[in-house]
Order: C-alpha cells, then structure tokens, then sequence
C-alpha cells in the first residue's frame, strides 16, 4: 500500500485512491468496511464478485491482447504478425488521431499527425492490407475507436466479406464509448444526442448481424489516466454503461439482446491489493445494477465482463527499465482481479513507441504471469483476504454513492454536460500531484531512487516521415478507380438518413464497399449532426 495519512502519520496509510487501511486487516476491520463475504461463494456464482466463470483460467487463459498501431497498415500488419508468432491470442487495434477524428489522411486537420500515435486507416483498402494473412474467423480483434466507430467496423465486415469470410461469426469489440471522450480523453466529433444514436444502431445491428461482436467497451481506462480514483473509475464507468442502456431501451432494444454485447475495459495502476478489490467490487456493482433496475431474463445480461491494461500514466522517462516491475505489478493485480484479456505496457512507452523487444518483454510478461507464477491456477487467489474483502466492499458502497449522486443530477450524460466529472477527476488528480512534488507519495527514479547519472540509451521505434504522402497516393488511386457517381449518391443518402431515425449502419456498409473514405462518411454525418465543443469542467 502507499501514501501517508493526510498528516504524514507513518502509522496511517492509505491506499492510492485514499482509503485507509490498518497494519494488520482484521475480520472486525473487513466487517467494519461493511464485508459480508459469503465463505461458501465461488466463481461463477452471482453476484459474480469472485469471477464470472467457475474454473476462471483453469478451463482458458485471458486473452493476451497486446495494443498496436504505428505508421501504415502495412507496418502495423508486420507487428500484428510478429506478437502472433511470440504467442499472442488477440490483437487490438491503435488508430493514429486523424482516423480517431475521422479525418483522412490528406486532411490539412492530419498534417503532422498520419501515423504518429496509430496506424492510419483512411479506407477499406488500409483496412485489407492491415489484417493481410491474419484469419478473422480464428482470432478476436479489438478496435479502440469512438466518434467514428460505426465506420471502422463497418470496413472491418467489409475486409470480412471481401475475404470470404462469413461475418456472423466475427469476435471482437469497438471501444464506442463516447461519454468518456466527453469526460476524459477529447477525440469526440459530434454532439452527445446524434453520437449516442450511433451507438445505438450499432447495438441494433450487430444484434442482428454480429451476435459474437461486443459493440462497446465501456471505459474506465481513459477516465483513471486523466487522474480518477480507482472509486470515481468504477463510478464514471458503470454510471455510463447506464446510461447507454438507457438510450437502447428508449430505442426499442430489448436488453437481454444487447446487453450481452456490452463488455468493459479498466485500467490496472499500481497499488495492488487496491485493484484487484477494485474489479471485484465492479463486478458486483453491475450485477446489482442491472438487476435493481432492469430485471433482465438472461443471467448473460449483468455478467461484467472486461479487459484491462496496465497503466500508462504511472510508467516514467526516468529509469524506464523500473517499469517492467511496475508492469509486472500491475499485470498480476489484474490476474488476481479476474479479467478476460490484458495488456502489458512496454517499459519504453514513456519515451516512444514500443520497439519489437519492448513489445516482446511485455508480451512475455504475460506468459510467465501464467505459465510459472502459479495465479492461473486457482479462481480468485485472493479471496476470504480480510484485507481484499474490506476493501472490495468499501469500493462498492463508496462507488455506488457517486453513481447515485449522478443520477440526482440527471444522469451521466447531463452530469457531463454541468462538467461534474471533469471537476471531480481534476481534484483527484491536483491532488496526487501535490502528494509526489511534496515528497508523500513516492515514485521511484522520479522524486525517490533518483541516479545522479542516466545517460542509457533506448531506441525508439521510428515512423517514416513519408507515411502521409503514401496514405494521399493511396486515396488519389483509390479514388481514381472507384465509381464517383455511386460513391456521391450514396454519400447523399448518409446524409438524409442522419436527420431521420432509421438505422444508418447499412447505409455506411454501402458507402464502405463503394470505397467511400472515412473523412467523405463521417462528413456527410457532420452536415447534419455539427461538431461539439464540451465544457472543461472549471
């Protein structure tokens, strides 16, 4: 545990969110936190706080779900396929910020940007070349993407297709969660009404279309990186998730059709025993949600289900090599906590982007967590800890209090509009900020451990400062051999459908398989929903 009492008291600690826990945690104390651990409750069993499945890793292992993206689709296929060959179940997508914006890449808005923080996807030919060789039917693929999510999944059904692969049997998520972008992150392009609506045909669709495909990842993971508590992560998160559901029932959606579909990503920081109490706690949190206020029939319903990464914001510059450890750390909190796929930060990511051998260390950091550590083989490892009950129980009453809170202001939704969860996250964060440059909370190469000379070098992964020249050729070809005048009129369409309450998803299909780009969809919604700037929260 870390952190000193608000006095300094060495006697007093508290966790990195600030609950305070005794020197030795007790039975009275984990009861005190209002513990009431059922010994007998196994994985499995609702309200599903020891683990969603009864044997937990002993039947699967999480799937090992390493984030990449950098440069060309051509590039980041290269990756894909190394972090495959090393052993890796899953792939995850990074999309650099043009294409998170919905911007092609000869956009003058992505001069400087093409490929930077993400691979560059400006059409369903990037998209065909950064899944060549790789078999959609045998692996699950996660795209971390929002505003234009219904796009990009739509050139994922068309890659698909155009492989002849049969897409109703496609796994894998879209992040498509907007209201964190509205919280946390800023890559949002349009209003909140028109982006809910998106989300919502996408729910619909895929119900129908894609019933292995989880339409959503709700997330924590921005809201913790912007300088949340781990209790405001679950708060924000789940208070969201509400909220979604409640936009698909308005639209008609029977809940125990989509949410199935819902899945969830959470960030993994460094105090251990806090984390893993804190996916604990979520879990029981959602199943009590959604059962208080919704009375679903399918128990798959209220099942939270989630991936996590480690966190970037606690990896430093300084000593970067510590943040192997710290990801280890992290990495094993996460295991501990029951989640269904991780990701590993690579030590360098402080610097740049991750090299093939940080990528490799991370990614083997998984492995050894479950082939030698020995956590896989029980579900739960953790639980009946009076430490981990207290906490997991104390996490759940104080996450459930905001999550009330925000419902006495309206929602999530109007909460983020009076800019309550922008104000409360910068708080949180001030605060830690105060406790490192003050010397309380202790970082390791940062303000303690400190060498008196670093002079290591670390290469850095390089991007090819011709990547937006190549992505403007590649538009003009494509351009260049399609059929303008379908693309145009389909165009059109987009645009009329986005003022009515039909389901746009096969529409935008349309245009993707007519080789419409991503910027010529997502302005044609533009002309009709308009852009949004949210309050800051001050």
């Amino acid at each position: 545990m870390t952190g000193l009492n608000d006095s300094g008291n060495s006697e007093v600690r508290k966790t990195l969110g600030g609950i305070e826990v005794p020197i030795i945690a007790t039975k009275k104390w984990s009861e005190d936190m209002g513990s009431t651990a059922d010994e007998n409750l196994t994985a499995g069993e609702t309200p599903y706080t020891r683990g969603i499945h009864e044997k937990m890793y002993r039947t699967r292992t999480w799937t090992m779900r390493q984030y990449a993206g950098f440069s060309s689709a051509e590039e980041t296929n290269k990756r894909f396929r190394m972090l495959m060959e090393l052993g890796q179940n899953g792939l995850s997508v990074a999309f650099d910020l043009p294409t998170q914006l919905g911007l092609d890449s000869d956009d003058p808005m992505s001069e400087g940007e093409v490929g930077k923080v993400g691979v560059a996807i400006d059409s369903v030919e990037d998209m065909k070349k950064l899944f060549d060789e790789i078999p959609l039917d045998l692996v699950s693929t996660s795209m971390t993407i929002n505003s234009p999510a219904i796009v990009l999944l739509a050139m994922y059904i068309v890659c698909a297709e155009e492989k002849n692969i049969e897409t109703r049997g496609l796994r894998g998520t879209i992040q498509n969660d907007i209201l964190k972008e509205y919280i946390a992150r800023g890559t949002h392009i349009f209003p909140p009404s028109p982006s809910i609506r998106l989300i919502t045909d996408i729910f619909e669709y895929c119900t129908m279309n894609l019933p292995n495909w989880n339409t959503i990842s709700v997330s924590g993971y921005h809201i913790r990186e912007a300088g949340s508590t781990a209790v405001q992560e679950v708060a924000y998160t789940l208070s969201n998730a509400l909220a979604y559901i409640d936009a698909a029932i308005s639209k008609g959606l029977d809940i125990d059709e989509f949410a199935p579909q819902i899945s969830f990503f959470f960030n993994c920081h460094n105090d251990f025993f806090e984390e893993v109490s804190k996916f604990r706690a979520s879990r029981k949190l959602w199943y009590d949600l959604v059962n208080e206020r919704y009375s679903p029939k399918n128990k798959k319903s209220c099942l939270l289900r989630f991936h996590t990464q480690v966190a970037g914001v606690s990896l430093t510059a300084q000593q970067p090599q510590n943040n192997i450890s710290r990801v280890t750390i992290q990495a094993l909190a996460s295991v501990c906590g029951g989640t269904q796929s991780l990701h590993t930060n690579s030590f360098d990511e402080a610097i740049g982007l991750p090299t093939e051998k940080s990528a490799t260390i991370a990614l083997r950091t998984q492995q050894i967590i479950a082939e030698e550590s020995g956590v896989a083989n029980v579900a739960d490892p953790l639980g009946g800890s009076y430490l981990v009950e207290g906490l997991t129980s104390k996490i759940y009453d104080l996450a459930r209090e905001e999550i009330l809170k925000i419902d006495k202001l309206g929602g999530s939704m109007k909460a983020i509009e009076a800019g309550y969860q922008q104000r409360e996250i910068h708080q949180a964060a001030f605060r830690f900020q105060k406790e490192v440059e003050s010397g309380i909370r202790k970082i390791i190469g940062v303000n303690y451990g400190k060498n008196e000379e670093e002079n290591d070098e670390y290469s850095i992964q390089s991007i090819n400062s011709k990547i937006r020249e190549h992505q403007i050729k590649k538009i003009k070809d494509l351009k260049s051999n399609r059929n303008e005048k379908i693309c145009q009129s389909i165009l059109r369409e987009i645009n009329k459908i986005s003022s009515t309450d039909e389901n746009i998803f096969p529409i935008v299909l349309e245009a993707v398989r007519a080789r419409c780009t991503l910027g010529e969809i997502i302005n044609s919604m533009k002309e009709e929903f308009g852009t949004y700037r949210p309050p800051s929260g001050f």
